[in-house]
């Protein structure tokens, strides 16, 4: 990978995921398997730990459980977070959806289609996928998907 196309990688994760984004999954060109499209664009990000992200065509990044690990250990709670307790815990490990009825808290800058990190309420992560309401209403919605679980931690 080249340096130029590693500081892109990051540039997109810092705007997408905020400040520190791109330190926290991409912290070195010599650690990342970068897999191409037939154009030369990046596609599938992997580490040692799997597969940290996907960039999509809208040049937005789906994350894989390795890079959900990585943005819960660079981010302080709430920031990318939806928490859900024991009842839904193992549904959301299978990689069902997580429903609004079962969310106890979540990040208020989320928006729908943001990256999500679905949350035991004891911190470990159990999920990622995409935001389907957003953050600040997340909690107090009775009915509907909150998350569109991508992967969950036993796939």
């Amino acid at each position: 990978m080249s340096d130029d196309e590693f500081r892109g990688l990051r540039r997109a994760a810092d705007y997408q995921f905020g400040g520190g984004g791109g330190m926290a999954l991409f912290a070195g060109p010599d650690a990342l398997d970068v897999t191409h499209t037939s154009s030369g664009r990046p596609r599938q990000v992997h580490a040692t730990d799997g597969r940290i992200a996907t960039y999509g065509d809208d040049g937005r990044f789906r994350l894989g459980l390795a890079g959900g690990n990585r943005l819960l250990d660079a981010f302080d709670a709430p920031r990318h977070r939806v928490v859900v307790g024991d009842e839904s815990e193992p549904f959301i490990r299978e990689g069902r959806n997580a429903f609004a009825k079962f969310v106890q808290s979540a990040d208020s800058e989320l928006r729908p289609g943001d990256e999500a990190l679905v949350v035991h309420e004891d911190g470990y992560l159990l999920a990622v996928g995409r935001a389907e309401l957003p953050g600040s209403g997340m909690d107090d919605f009775e009915t509907g998907m909150a998350v569109k679980v991508r992967q969950g931690a036993e796939d």
